[in-house]
């Protein structure tokens, strides 16, 4: 994240507030990490400790600093198999991921209520005009030089993402899934 907050930092708020507010109606919550892949399943449980251990193990887990690009589908086949009764599953992603997961949601959600939760960051869509940078592609390690001082560069990064949330916003329509997003502002 650039703005206020990192990315990750939302996440482990959003996931501890939801598993909280669940877990003391007594509702189960468990979680599937992702990281080089699916790392980690953590059965359904309920309580206070359950919601502290997935916290722990998001706020615990090793920062690389390059992995395999993300295969969102992965993580969402995992729950599919994984998730035995029927329930309510939230997809939190900043949803910056390999082509072909919108398949596996729209299964995912024939089955269960799937809520996606995007968390965003506004640098992402809105590159401000900061001069000639090295930008790095945090799971590749791919640099490039840009000049952010080029209007008509910006123009074409804001246009680029604009399709690109179209897409992804016409894809949880077709999978009949609700979106919320949340920026790191």
């Amino acid at each position: 994240g650039t703005a206020q907050t990192k990315k990750l930092d939302m996440l482990i708020d959003l996931v501890g507030a939801l598993a909280r507010v669940l877990t003391r109606h007594g509702n189960r919550v468990g979680a599937i990490l992702y990281g080089r892949g699916v790392e980690r399943v953590i059965p359904a449980r309920t309580g206070r400790v359950q919601v502290l251990r997935i916290l722990h193990e998001l706020m615990d887990r090793p920062r690389p600093k390059s992995a395999p690009f993300t295969r969102l589908a992965d993580l969402i086949e995992t729950g599919a198999r994984t998730i035995g009764r029927r329930s309510l599953v939230f997809v939190v992603s900043d949803l910056i991921t390999a082509p072909g997961w919108e398949r596996a949601l729209g299964r995912l959600a024939r089955r269960h209520e799937v809520l996606a939760v995007r968390v965003l960051d506004p640098r992402e869509q809105d590159l401000p005009d900061i001069g000639a940078i090295y930008m790095s592609d945090a799971e590749t390690g791919e640099q490039l030089y840009i000049d952010t001082s080029d209007p008509r560069f910006r123009a074409r990064f804001l246009d680029i993402a604009k399709r690109r949330d179209a897409e992804q916003l016409a894809s949880f329509r077709r999978a009949q899934v609700d979106v919320l997003t949340l920026s790191t502002e």
